[in-house]
């Protein structure tokens, strides 16, 4: 296909990218026509993909907001994507202008469309890195210019973990432990494999989309979840389904397979 404009030379228009299908399904236009094929084949075997994709979106603008306003005002988003509406400074900046926010992926368009979109924004940075690697994230100028460590912040994990191995999810859990100022959150969302047993077939459905992809996806049980989380105390409600993790007015959608907490460094 014809490279649109938007599209840094070195991304492979020929392979479907997490980043991507998350913004096709989204709504969003930053995909190609492999991400929208990819896309459609998960669909069709697993519909409520897109319901997962849209709650998972609200479960980051809620637990953002509830941030906030609890005084936290840094945030660093690991793997966070291609910025579609609704994205972190947004809401946070609605709850305070002052917040600063670093966004960090590893994928050329997150990055790309990241950094035009928060070109004017001296309170918003962009960090292109491999969140496996949090000490070079953390030593890149832009998260040094925004970040003070010696003080609470949020870090956000949303819909990104279960691309790692266990070994590397662990590891990247265990370091923020290390790291982050008490009083700090982690915000965390995760695929999971307890799906309803006559509903098996769409944790199948999506393990083999993304087994296309430079990323594919390792489901986990709510226990393992929680165990990722061992050293944070987790808000009400804890560990939950996303769209039961203090939903709004614009009510819940029906979503099994995301789970997800915010947790709090004693």
């Amino acid at each position: 296909m014809e490279r649109p404009p938007w599209a840094p030379e070195e991304v492979d228009l020929n392979r479907p990218n997490p980043a991507r299908l998350y913004d096709y399904l989204l709504g969003g236009s930053h995909n190609f026509p492999v991400d929208r094929e990819a896309a459609t084949a998960m669909l069709n075997a697993a519909p409520e993909v897109a319901d997962a994709a849209r709650a998972n979106r609200a479960f980051l603008a809620r637990a953002v907001r509830a941030v906030a306003e609890a005084g936290i005002d840094q945030f660093l988003d690991l793997g966070s994507g291609i910025p579609t509406a609704g994205n972190v400074h947004e809401v946070a900046h609605r709850s305070n202008p002052a917040a600063r926010v670093v966004y960090v992926d590893v994928d050329a368009v997150a990055i790309a469309h990241a950094r035009a979109i928060v070109a004017d924004n001296e309170r918003v940075g962009v960090v292109k890195a491999d969140l496996r690697q949090l000490d070079t994230v953390l030593a890149d100028p832009a998260a040094g210019r925004l970040l003070d460590l010696d003080r609470p912040l949020a870090v956000l994990l949303v819909s990104v973990l279960h691309f790692l191995a266990d070994d590397d999810a662990a590891a990247v859990m265990r370091r923020l432990r290390e790291v982050l100022p008490a009083g700090s959150h982690v915000v965390l969302s995760h695929g999971t494999s307890e799906y309803d047993p006559n509903r098996e077939s769409d944790a199948v459905a999506v393990k083999t989309v993304y087994s296309r992809t430079v990323t594919p996806v390792q489901l986990r049980t709510g226990e393992q979840v929680g165990q990722l989380l061992a050293g944070f105390e987790l808000l009400e409600p804890g560990l939950v389904p996303v769209q039961h993790w203090r939903p709004d007015d614009a009510g819940p959608l029906k979503v099994e397979n995301f789970i997800g907490a915010v947790g709090l460094k004693p």
